[in-house]
């Protein structure tokens, strides 16, 4: 699977929380449009967002939200082709909104920096883009996104090669093929993007006893963070826009 590199102004201190907004005033536009949803508990940087991507003739807000459960639009509406959210929202549910998401929508994850996908990988997440980046380059992953590719920003990429660099190796099949039957179990949780929590919840374990096959599956591809485990599974390297 190919991963875009490529590197959204806006900053703010108001945690107003406002109902979902929608733009379904608006009047018919054509159909070709990339149709967006933005969900981020801050309002004027969503708002920001929102302004930036509206400069883009093929792209159109269609709704607006500041919880995950915004993420999710009643049965009745049309689903989005893009789901930009912000990972760090208030009391989580970010994860959950990817999850619960139908094949049409694929998601683009607004990020402060790689240790937050390390810890929050998930497979439903077509796209990680770091805050900060300019709203073109964020049409730039908007569009990949929508064609069914998958985008790194290029800072996060930045940050994993030097993460990569410094332990100077990729695991290869040889190596997988040393992981015991519990330990291949895991790295196939992590590939779904669960949480050590769940994975043990799911496997009858403790949060210490994942940690320790954590430890030995590591040790044993020699990666250093979830994210490089969860990439290692994923065939393809990282292609820049």
């Amino acid at each position: 699977m190919n991963w875009r590199c490529a590197a959204i102004d806006g900053a703010e201190t108001d945690s107003h929380r406002p109902e979902m907004e929608t733009d379904s005033h608006r009047p018919e536009m054509g159909r070709n449009r990339i149709r967006i949803v933005i969900v981020a508990d801050h309002p004027l940087f969503r708002e920001g967002v929102a302004r930036a991507l509206s400069l883009y003739p093929d792209m159109e807000v269609v709704a607006q939200g500041a919880t995950g459960k915004d993420a999710v639009l009643p049965a009745h509406r049309r689903a989005p082709d893009i789901l930009i959210l912000d990972l760090n929202l208030p009391g989580g549910g970010a994860l959950q909104a990817v999850a619960g998401l139908g094949p049409e929508t694929k998601a683009v994850m607004l990020v402060n920096g790689v240790e937050d996908i390390a810890e929050a990988w998930h497979p439903g997440a077509y796209g990680y883009i770091i805050k900060g980046t300019t709203g073109r380059e964020l049409a730039q992953a908007v569009r990949t996104v929508a064609q069914g590719e998958r985008y790194l920003s290029p800072a996060l990429g930045a940050q994993l090669i030097a993460e990569r660099g410094q332990s100077k190796h990729e695991p290869n099949s040889e190596e997988v093929r040393l992981l015991s039957q519990r330990e291949a179990e895991i790295l196939a949780l992590v590939k779904q993007g669960l949480s050590n929590k769940v994975i043990g919840s799911r496997l009858g374990l403790s949060d210490r006893t994942i940690k320790h096959y954590m430890g030995n599956l590591f040790q044993k591809l020699r990666v250093r963070t979830r994210l490089e485990a969860a990439l290692h599974s994923h065939s393809g390297p990282f292609s820049t826009a």
